[in-house]
């Protein structure tokens, strides 16, 4: 029976697939398979062995089962593993393992899992990308408050909201193209690095495994491939987590009842509350704001895996059983829902244009301090009388540029054409031609990647 959520809830049945017990236990055997070949080409063991172990280092052969009878009885996973594939190779068995120790067979098939992990994970990310980049170019011109402190501020569009997050989205490809040249090794280096199990021709068999498993040897390790690269990784996968939690959060903030600008997509059947029948929860962003806060979390104890005891001790690997799966896992189900949300957005232009005007043009503030600045006024002495018309505006309850139209010190450097001109949908600088910008570098960038 299922005990962690990731098991039946959260996650792409491609991504759990990934990290089941089977498919972990099958990356172990092709990193035996690859190890015995290397053997093989550099005469140091029968090619016929070879032949076979490759042939029968499957969960066909070797069944997980099997496997954990073994493990039962010697308290070794890994050893294992090599007695149930040296059981189905018969006389051939004897050259399983030849020279390795537990963490080079445990490194490299890790770095087999991540690499096919961080490929659904790039994928998704550019399916985001793509996302973020039509909405973008829709909403250039959709004006809408900007809001810092949790208060009006001046305007923006949602062009600006969507071009800001695309830009973030691209940043992290372009990250993950760095990471994956640094975490997608592997290693045939013995019990502290040395090699010395492998005899004169260790780097050459160490070439030929990583070659044979599309993966680079690592430089130098101990026991372990440095796990500073595990660190890595995880603080790549947590600053994607962030990404999404930002998203859903502006999302969740701006379906809030009183602003009401865009909102979730809500299903005909959809329930929103087991009383309140009325209710249309972001339960969606909810879930991905709250995923983040586990990935986030698996982030320290990453980081305490990297200091070990000398050439390595064992308290990182029951960690990396955990962390490992959960927060790709968990990531992509934050990715797929966060995607879901984004392609069945809803807008509601009216509140939009509502909030936007919901101030009765204090926002008109800042443009208007800088009109008067330009028509000769002294910046501080701008500032002060803006603020003073501002706050009376606002303690009265009147219209803001009501209130400045009728003060004489502004009549004196201002026209009543200069006053029409304070219009929020006027005062949006030059965002459109930033988003444009973005938009283009992005474009440019998926050109180079064949797109």
């Amino acid at each position: 029976m299922a005990v962690h959520p990731i098991d039946y809830r959260y996650g792409s049945e491609e991504m759990r697939k990934i990290w089941d017990e089977e498919n972990k236990l099958q990356k172990l055997l092709d990193v035996e398979a690859a190890l015995a070949r290397a053997h093989a080409k550099l005469g140091n063991i029968p090619e016929e062995s070879a032949r076979v172990i490759s042939e029968r280092a499957n969960t066909k052969w070797v069944k997980p089962e099997r496997v954990k009878e073994i493990e039962a009885e010697i308290h070794h996973d890994i050893m294992a593993v090599v007695k149930a594939l040296s059981e189905v190779c018969g006389e051939h068995g004897k050259y399983v393992h030849l020279g390795a120790t537990s963490n080079d067979i445990i490194d490299t098939a890790n770095a087999l899992l991540i690499k096919e992990s961080l490929e659904l994970i790039e994928r998704y990310l550019k399916e985001l990308r793509d996302v973020l980049l039509k909405l973008a170019e829709e909403h250039k011109y959709t004006v809408c408050i900007g809001r810092t402190h949790g208060q009006h501020a001046v305007p923006t569009t949602y062009g600006m909201k969507f071009a800001l997050w695309l830009d973030e989205v691209q940043r992290h490809l372009e990250r993950l193209e760095e990471l994956k040249k640094r975490i997608l090794v592997g290693k045939m280096r013995g019990a502290v690095g040395t090699a010395a199990s492998f005899g004169e021709r260790a780097l050459e068999i160490e070439k030929l495994v990583m070659e044979d498993l599309g993966l680079k040897p690592a430089l130098i390790t101990n026991q372990l491939v440095p796990r500073d690269l595990y660190v890595e990784l995880m603080m790549f996968l947590a600053l994607v987590a962030s990404t999404l939690d930002k998203i859903g959060l502006e999302i969740r903030n701006l379906q809030r009842t009183e602003i009401l600008e865009v909102s979730e997509p809500f299903g005909k059947k959809q329930v929103g509350s087991s009383t309140m029948p009325h209710k249309r929860n972001p339960i969606r962003t909810e879930k991905v704001c709250g995923l983040a806060r586990v990935i986030y979390s698996n982030v320290i104890p990453a980081l305490l895996n990297n200091p070990l005891w000398h050439e390595r001790d064992l308290t990182n690997s029951s960690v990396e059983r955990v962390i490992l799966p959960e927060s790709f896992v968990l990531l992509d189900e934050m990715l797929r829902v966060t995607l879901r949300v984004l392609r069945g957005l809803e807008f509601f232009p009216e509140n939009i244009e509502r909030n936007l005007y919901l101030t009765k043009n204090l926002i008109m503030a800042e443009p208007l301090m800088l009109k008067l600045t330009e028509r000769g006024m002294g910046r501080q002495e701008a500032h002060e009388l803006v603020r003073q018309l501002a706050m009376k505006a606002f303690e009265e309850g009147r219209d803001f540029l009501e209130v400045v139209e009728k003060n004489e010190e502004v009549r004196r450097y201002l026209s009543g054409e200069d006053l029409t001109s304070l219009k929020p949908e006027n005062y949006i600088g030059v965002a459109p031609q930033i988003v444009d910008k973005v938009i283009a570098l992005v474009r440019t960038q998926m050109q180079k990647e064949g797109l």
